[in-house]
C-alpha cells in the first residue's frame, strides 16, 4: 500500500536524524547549530514527501535520486534489504521509480516491493501478470507498473 504523506514525512525525517543529523551533533559535540538544521529538515522533509508522493515524474525521481544517494551514500550499485522495500520510503519509491539502479530484482524483492511473498511473485510471473527478466528474476518496470495499477484501482 501507498505510503501516505505524513508517513512519508515522518520516515524521512527519522532517516535523516538517525544517518546525518546524530552523527554530526556528535561531531560537533552538541554544537547549538544542529537545533536550526532539525527545523529546517523538518520543513523541506514535508516538500519532499510532496514531490516524492504526488509531484510530477521528474520532480520525483530526482528527489528521490537526491534522497538515496544522501542517505545511503556507496561506491557500488544501491542494493537496500528486502525489509528496506517494506518503509514508507521503500513503498514511494518502488510506486515512483521501481529500482533505482537495478533492471531486475529477485522474486523475493520484488514480493517486497509488493507487499507479497516471493511464491506470490513466482505465481504471478507464471500467469505473464509480471514480466521475468531473460537474465532471472523479475524486471523493475513490471513491478512498479503493477503497483501504479494497484493504486489506480484502489483509489
Amino acid at each position: 500500500m501507498a505510503p501516505t504523506h505524513e508517513e512519508l514525512t515522518e520516515h524521512l525525517i527519522r532517516l535523516i536524524d538517525i544517518r546525518l543529523l546524530d552523527p554530526l551533533e556528535i561531531l560537533v559535540d552538541g554544537h547549538d547549530a544542529i537545533g536550526p538544521l532539525r527545523a529546517v529538515i523538518r520543513e523541506r522533509a514535508r516538500s519532499w514527501a510532496t514531490t516524492i508522493v504526488s509531484g510530477d515524474d521528474r520532480a520525483a525521481v530526482g528527489a528521490v535520486m537526491r534522497a538515496i544517494s544522501t542517505l545511503y551514500p556507496g561506491d557500488g550499485p544501491f542494493d537496500p534489504p528486502i525489509d528496506w522495500w517494506r518503509s514508507p520510503l521503500g513503498q514511494a519509491v518502488a510506486r515512483r521509480v521501481g529500482h533505482p539502479t537495478a533492471e531486475s530484482v529477485s522474486y523475493a524483492v520484488a514480493g517486497a516491493m509488493l507487499g507479497i511473498t516471493r511464491q506470490g511473485v513466482h505465481d504471478l510471473v507464471s500467469r505473464d501478470k509480471l514480466a521475468r527478466h531473460p537474465e532471472g528474476g523479475v524486471r523493475c518496470a513490471s513491478v512498479r507498473d503493477r503497483l501504479l495499477r494497484e493504486g489506480t484501482r484502489r483509489g
